[in-house]
């Protein structure tokens, strides 16, 4: 029943937000039900690590609708997390906006209709439910892209949806591939786990087509090169902390759906399910980096990044090894927490200095010194520097790669990993400590004169708390993986296999 619980609470608060009260209320309604929500999961997650069987909780018939494995509990402990700390953020980041009560409700249903969907994608146990609610996700987040109502935010929302629903169409072709692989093969239970005890009957072709097809129409979500056109745009119009859910978790949930086929193709003859995994996650990775020399828009950068650290997990899960499995599932905590709180601090940035253009911003730690220091902290974390979360995963990627004898896919990784440090860290050098040019700072006109008075800005309380409360596992994880949290990722690292 707790699980089930755990899918209610949004829904919960999206009616409880809509409710004309005070202005404050439906920021409240939604911190309290994310952090319900975060609690409960923690519970989930702690009993899964510990060895308690949560198999199903929904059951109807012969089909579970409802299941819970140490690898979807993973995923929902890190959309719990990353929505607690979204939602306090979004306080002062709403609230500096000036943005009307009316505005401000639609914007907490959406969020709260968002997480109810995330929510839903690990917990489903049936693939073809699983596609319906991965198509949740983009209706409700489109709605989150567009919510500024400009010109760019409206175009970005539209490409992204019709991209996305493009990726759907091919998508739902190979679950249905998949379906008549299962029944060629005498038939089952069409769940994740029956479609693993059926793969060995499968006919190869089918489950290849299949696979294939997935693939690349999830692949889109997920934002794989040459899918990805649409998440630069989208991820730097939304307001900063969706960026936080869409980059930090969104991409991790759809990629969710992609680990869930691997112990599927692992019984098919020469599927080449790795092969697929290690050449689209090198173009992702390869192709971000060199973007990320000479992108302009900093919500722009981190979302470039995002392409890159989707591509190190398929990377690492296309090794196939136990050791190259558990430092993806890291690398998806890492991720997910990181991602998160760079987004937070681009936000943060863009209320001290009012744009995302990176040459327009010089100087940023004299301006707000804790965007600023939040900012490099941000940089050097997502792009592995010790001794950050970041850093100890991707160092156990290249260790496994090169444990397995993949020089060459671990050499080029290394090296796109590389580049892509001395990329971001190049723009946000200059943004936070370059000094500024005559006409330079695009700042608005209070903002031009709090600087000429030499008066610095102070970010919105919530704002620093919810960046010091991301900041902390971010840099635990660095140099320490508590116990539970180490079975619950060797847990959902046993996943990837049959």
């Amino acid at each position: 029943m707790s699980v089930l619980i755990i899918l209610l609470i949004p829904l919960v608060a999206t009616a409880l937000v809509c409710i004309p009260l005070k202005r404050g209320w439906p920021m409240g309604v939604t911190v309290v039900a994310n952090a319900a929500l975060l609690i409960l999961t923690t519970q989930l997650a702690w009993r899964i690590a510990a060895g308690e069987p949560i198999t199903a909780a929904l059951q109807v018939g012969m089909l579970k609708w409802i299941a819970v494995d140490g690898l979807s509990a993973l995923i929902l402990l890190l959309i719990a997390l990353v929505a607690t700390t979204a939602s306090i953020f979004s306080i002062g980041y709403m609230g500096h906006e000036n943005v009307l009560p009316g505005q401000l409700r639609l914007y907490y249903a959406n969020y709260n209709l968002f997480i109810f969907s995330m929510l839903a994608v690990p917990m489903a146990a049936e693939p073809t439910l699983v596609w319906i609610v991965v198509e949740l996700t983009t209706l409700c987040s489109a709605l989150l892209v567009s919510f500024d109502n400009t010109r760019e935010a409206l175009e970005a929302s539209w490409k992204y949806v019709l991209l996305s629903l493009m990726g759907a169409g091919l998508a739902l072709f190979g679950f249905l591939v998949l379906f008549a692989a299962m029944r060629a093969a005498g038939g089952g239970t069409y769940t994740w786990t029956g479609l693993v005890v059926a793969a060995p009957r499968m006919p190869p072709i089918l489950l290849q087509t299949a696979f294939v097809f997935i693939l690349i129409g999830l692949g889109t979500k997920v934002g794989l090169v040459p899918m990805h056109t649409w998440l630069p745009d989208a991820h730097s119009q939304a307001p900063s902390p969706v960026c936080a859910l869409l980059s930090g978790v969104e991409t991790t949930v759809i990629l969710y759906v992609l680990l869930r086929l691997f112990p599927v193709m692992q019984a098919a003859p020469q599927s080449h399910a790795e092969t697929w995994a290690i050449i689209l996650g090198l173009i992702s990775v390869g192709t971000a980096a060199f973007l990320l020399l000479q992108v302009r828009d900093y919500k722009r950068m981190f979302a470039f990044s995002t392409v890159e650290h989707m591509g190190v997990i398929l990377t690492a899960v296309g090794l196939g090894t136990s050791a190259a499995g558990y430092s993806a599932m890291q690398q998806i905590v890492a991720h997910s927490v990181t991602k998160s709180f760079c987004f937070l601090a681009a936000g943060a940035a863009l209320l001290a200095v009012g744009t995302r253009e990176i040459a327009a911003v010089r100087g940023l730690i004299r301006r707000s010194p804790g965007a600023g220091a939040a900012l490099v902290l941000g940089g050097l974390a997502i792009t592995g520097a010790p001794p950050l979360a970041i850093f100890l995963s991707e160092f156990s990627i290249l260790k496994a790669g090169l444990t397995e004898g993949r020089y060459l896919v671990t050499g080029l990784l290394a090296v796109f990993i590389v580049i892509a440090f001395f990329g971001v860290m190049l723009h946000i050098n200059r943004m936070v400590f370059g000094a500024r040019e005559n006409g330079q700072n695009a700042l608005s006109a209070n903002q031009h004169a709090d600087a000429e008075r030499g008066e610095k800005f102070r970010l919105p309380f919530s704002c620093r708390l919810a960046l010091i409360l991301t900041a902390l596992p971010m840099l635990l994880l660095g140099v320490y993986i508590p116990k539970p949290l180490h079975d619950l990722l060797t847990l959902a690292a046993s996943a990837l296999t049959k």
